[in-house]
């Protein structure tokens, strides 16, 4: 989000916060944990975190929230939660202070701008991070009536993707599961039941 010379603006504090609701690890589950190892570098979502903490709290996400790596943010880890979980102490979790300014939240982090602007205000050398109080003083337009319309719509087309990424998701752990049965002869394809398309379920129910 760019601001033009004569465009009223505010800080991103003035649309969200920080998470800072915290549970012991042993609350955490493997496939709802996110580290800064498990987010996928050039904004590329999350995968499956490879283990966890072994003690101390982690931070309670919810849908909606956005999480972000905050080392080396130079990578642009960043990644819209479709569910409720748990994340490292190294991962930003942010909230918008209203659910309809979700996707403008979204949007406004996984801008290019709003990364370098993180980078430039990072410490340290070897290991980077981002400067909490920095990060909240990043300049953003005023929120208007014509903004918030394109939010609450950008919040339905998010959590479309989000549904559809979890499909994609049951869909490839089902395949994982079939296909050594099917090659080692354990089951014939004959048995194998697969879903109806919406589409076509949608036309036979119309036909009737």
């Amino acid at each position: 989000m760019e601001l033009s010379k004569n465009q009223k603006n505010c800080n991103l504090n003035d649309i969200c916060e920080f998470v800072n609701d915290k549970t012991a690890i042993e609350n955490a589950v493997l496939e709802t944990y996110v580290s800064t190892e498990s987010l996928i570098a050039d904004k590329r979502g999350r995968q499956i975190a490879s283990k966890l903490p072994t003690s101390g709290k982690v931070t309670v996400y919810h849908p909606g929230d956005i999480l972000i790596s905050n080392i080396r943010p130079y990578f642009k880890k960043i990644w819209f939660a479709d569910c409720m979980g748990t994340c490292s102490n190294d991962v930003l979790a942010f909230r918008a202070k209203s659910d309809d300014m979700a996707s403008l939240l979204y949007f406004t982090l996984y801008s290019d701008a709003f990364f370098e602007y993180t980078v430039a205000g990072s410490k340290g050398t070897k290991m980077p991070r981002g400067d909490k109080k920095q990060i909240m003083s990043y300049r953003i337009p005023a929120i208007d009536d014509v903004v918030k319309a394109f939010s609450s719509e950008a919040n339905r087309v998010l959590n479309l993707i989000s549904t559809n990424r979890r499909e994609i998701a049951t869909l490839e752990q089902l395949r994982g599961t079939l296909l050594p049965k099917l090659m080692s002869g354990e089951i014939g394809v004959s048995k194998v039941e697969l879903p109806t398309p919406p589409e076509q379920a949608q036309t036979s129910t119309n036909g009737r």
